[in-house]
């Protein structure tokens, strides 16, 4: 009898194939496909990109043919936080893209089809990356470029089993309203592909185990394989029983991480404590000429804060031999410091609760979204005078009294953001750390989070990065 989806997807993060590369051997793979290709990104002026150009009618600057996205001005009035107004520059990118993973069994096992993709703002240049990852402008190949490889397997065109399809959000403090379609499909175990030698089949045990390093895997791959629900426990005990790997220790581990019974709230108390703070915070967003955004300065060269905070936007001009397109100019935002995103977890009830909280972003689309126990992507933590307040910060950066399950550097998306990484933590916390929690803060279940998962605009990027990197046996 075929195993059901999420059984699945459970055999694929706990069996070891016979067949499996090891780590050691995909690194090296991936460090091979960085020196087969010639990649040059250089900082150019903001006025001097080819193909973008201040608009002084809009206010913005624009490509010119429309399309791919512009760097906006906002102004921002909410009452969330300790900043009432500010301005700042934004990613405008209305077109909604493909982040798929192809998946295939392969021996009895599930495995997923990645990509050595080469993004300019990557840390390592190269990076695991979906299957497909394309915008509207680049599968449309508004740049005349190749057809992104794949992309008839998640368009429609070809008959294909769909495992998870879902609208998500992206950075809401750096894009305005932007969302990309994360899906995962299947195809026919006897299907022969076609399979370009910057692709390999992984497993989601090694993908875990890659995750576990710093800048291996993109946050794209990250966002997608965050998704993935491993069903109900009595389906695992049943399947369980098959996998001799599996210690008592991780057993009882994997149980108190997937169970979905004894939650500290059900999940009508959790819509009316979002309800609640969706009503009480006010966001209104108005778009304004670069030119007039306050505290910041656009000299041509660049835009940056005055303060030397936040980050930048620089223009680039990127060369990178096996693309769509070889060579192009594009804006990039470059952080100014390195940020930190983290989740505190505590069993309660003999069940791992995630404490979560609900931000404002001015990308959002539904004024707040779920976001980690910490999220400061600016490293602003670090000053003694912010616009906002960061509890339960000190827990991360002396986590003396946690147990730390999982702490890398991992990179922001690497087609927008420039050599952007910041410190992912997930810790747990012993059993005299309050349940008690600020009027913003909840407790939510790994069960629950995957069933917000599956309704747009609830999990912020951030959560789906951190659920990503959690490992099921820790």
């Amino acid at each position: 009898m075929e195993l059901s989806t999420e059984n699945k997807f459970f055999q694929s993060v706990i069996v070891e194939p016979s067949d499996a590369q090891s780590v050691e051997n995909i690194l090296s793979w991936l460090y091979s496909k960085r020196k087969s290709v010639r990649v040059d990104v250089q900082e150019v002026p903001l006025n001097k990109m080819e193909k973008w150009l201040y608009s002084n009618d809009e206010g913005r600057i624009k490509h010119t043919s429309g399309k791919f996205f512009s760097i906006d001005g906002i102004r921002v009035h909410t009452n969330y936080g300790l900043k009432e107004t500010w301005d700042q520059p934004i990613i405008n990118q209305p077109e909604i893209g493909f982040l798929g993973i192809l998946t295939q069994m392969r021996n009895g096992v599930l495995h997923f089809l990645l990509q050595a993709k080469i993004e300019p703002g990557n840390i390592n240049v190269v990076q695991l990356s979906p299957t497909l990852q394309a915008t509207k402008s680049n599968y449309t190949r508004v740049h005349q470029g190749k057809t992104p490889t794949f992309l008839e397997y998640f368009n429609g065109e070809k008959a294909v089993k769909v495992l998870v399809d879902q609208l998500q959000s992206e950075q809401g403090a750096r894009f305005f309203k932007k969302r990309n379609r994360n899906i995962i499909i299947e195809v026919p175990e006897n299907e022969q592909l076609n399979i370009p030698d910057n692709f390999i089949w992984l497993t989601l045990k090694q993908l875990k185990k890659l995750m576990a390093m710093d800048n291996v895997v993109n946050m794209d791959t990250r966002t997608v394989i965050s998704a993935i629900n491993y069903g109900s426990i009595n389906n695992l005990d049943l399947l369980t029983k098959k996998l001799p790997t599996l210690s008592e220790m991780d057993s009882e581990q994997i149980h108190a991480l997937l169970r979905n019974d004894q939650p500290l709230l059900d999940i009508e108390s959790i819509l009316s404590w979002m309800t609640n703070l969706k009503s009480k915070y006010e966001l209104m967003v108005e778009r304004i000429p670069l030119q007039t955004v306050n505290g910041w300065t656009f000299d041509g060269n660049t835009i940056y804060n005055n303060s030397g905070k936040y980050f930048t936007v620089i223009g680039t001009h990127v060369q990178i031999d096996n693309r769509e397109v070889t060579s192009w100019d594009q804006p990039m935002i470059k952080p100014a410091q390195e940020g930190l995103i983290g989740f505190i977890i505590k069993k309660i009830n003999g069940v791992y609760h995630f404490l979560v909280q609900a931000k404002v972003e001015i990308g959002c689309f539904d004024v707040l979204e779920i976001a980690p126990t910490v999220q400061c992507l600016t490293g602003n933590y670090r000053e003694s005078l912010n616009e906002y307040t960061v509890p339960f910060i000190d827990c991360f950066l002396k986590p003396d009294h946690f147990r730390v399950i999982h702490r890398t550097l991992q990179s922001e998306e690497g087609g927008r953001f420039f050599q952007e990484q910041n410190l992912n933590m997930i810790i747990e916390a012993s059993d005299d750390f309050p349940v008690e929690l600020p009027e913003n803060y909840c407790w939510m279940t790994y069960s629950q989070l995957l069933l917000f998962m599956k309704f747009n605009n609830y999990l912020n990027i951030a959560t789906r990065n951190l659920l990503a990197l959690i490992p099921l046996t820790f």
